[in-house]
């Protein structure tokens, strides 16, 4: 269950990392959305320890 939980945070983070990115240029796209996606994942997995146990 936590697995999918940071899945469901990485990929709204890389959601919300390509949409501010895509004001720039498609590679800041994907640099942007690469970078919250690992963001987005490490905080997912820190909420799931935190507040599921």
């Amino acid at each position: 269950m936590g697995f999918f939980f940071a899945l469901i945070v990485s990929s709204l983070a890389g959601g919300i990392g390509w949409w501010i990115g895509n004001f720039f240029g498609i590679v800041a796209a994907l640099l942007c959305s690469a970078t919250a996606s690992v963001v987005g994942y490490y905080y997912g997995q820190k909420w799931n320890r935190e507040y599921f146990g």
